[in-house]
């Protein structure tokens, strides 16, 4: 049950050093306490209290690669919505997966034209979306969402999206776990993975995950050592197949942390590899 070494690793939520934290405004235009306006510069840090805030950014895309040939990544999903980005995807294409940015799903029309945009441009292999970090709020299930939906269908690619309470300090509502059983319904050939926990509703999206086969649980954001028991347990059970590593760096952990923790984990010899690597590699399609 030990972590197996030479697994080659993809991380389906990683990114970037940046110079300060103006990445975060589209948090804080809607958040109202003064601990998110004023006082962390990381608005979930009342959580993460050892956030990776001192790293060099003269060459971000090398200190993400060292960091990942330090811990055994081979790839990393990342997004393609600044410089630093791009630059990744076109000098180290054999270590960066590309997935599109949904930044204002209330714009239907120009949400579907930016998705087929950057499906030409950088053959994204995922979009993600942060149903309460848009402004105004969208839901899983809103109406608003289908187009998008519909679009990743249509284009063979999965949606990555923040289920369950948020960290940051932001209205849940429209993260509700049950919101994802009528879009499952509504989409049977679409490919939804969670991100970010879901809590507290995680035993729901263990039932689901068993109810609806295109449905996945990325554990993005989460130290290993809190990995919700009912989804470790259900990865060792019947649900090898569909949970999926996900890390948190540089946004809020660092991989040294991820991965001393990782080692404790009680999977199964035989959840390794998949949670490691197979998984990612058959819903992202990295393999054709």
């Amino acid at each position: 049950m030990a972590m197996p070494s030479g697994v080659p690793i993809v991380d389906t939520m990683i990114g970037f050093p940046h110079e300060g934290f103006g990445q975060y405004d589209f948090i804080r235009r809607q958040t109202k306490d003064k601990g998110s306006l004023e006082e962390m510069q990381f608005p979930v840090e009342y959580i993460f209290k050892d956030v990776p805030k001192d790293l060099p950014t003269s060459d971000p895309v090398s200190v993400t690669l060292q960091e990942m040939d330090r811990f055994g990544i081979e790839l990393g999903l990342i997004g393609t919505g600044d410089d630093t980005s791009r630059l990744a995807l076109k000098k180290h294409q054999d270590r960066f997966v590309p997935a599109g940015n949904i930044d204002d799903p209330n714009d239907v029309t120009g949400t579907v034209r930016a998705v087929r945009r950057q499906h030409e441009e950088f053959g994204i292999r995922a979009v993600s979306v942060f149903p309460a970090g848009t402004f105004p709020q969208v839901a899983i299930d809103d109406p608003k969402m289908y187009p998008l939906y519909q679009t990743c269908v249509d284009l063979g690619i999965p949606v990555f999206c923040t289920a369950g309470v948020p960290g940051p300090r932001l209205k849940y509502s429209v993260q509700e776990v049950s919101r994802i059983d009528v879009v499952m319904f509504d989409f049977p050939e679409l490919v939804f993975v969670t991100r970010h926990g879901c809590e507290p509703w995680q035993e729901l999206a263990v039932k689901l995950m068993l109810k609806w086969p295109n449905l996945y649980y990325s554990t993005s954001a989460f130290a290993p050592k809190y990995y919700p028991e009912a989804v470790v347990s259900y990865a060792n059970t019947r649900g090898a197949d569909k949970i999926i590593y996900g890390g948190y760096f540089p946004m809020g952990l660092s991989l040294e942390r991820i991965f001393s923790d990782m080692p404790h984990v009680p999977f199964r010899d035989e959840v390794w590899p998949k949670f490691l690597s197979q998984n990612a590699r058959r819903v992202l399609k990295l393999d054709t």
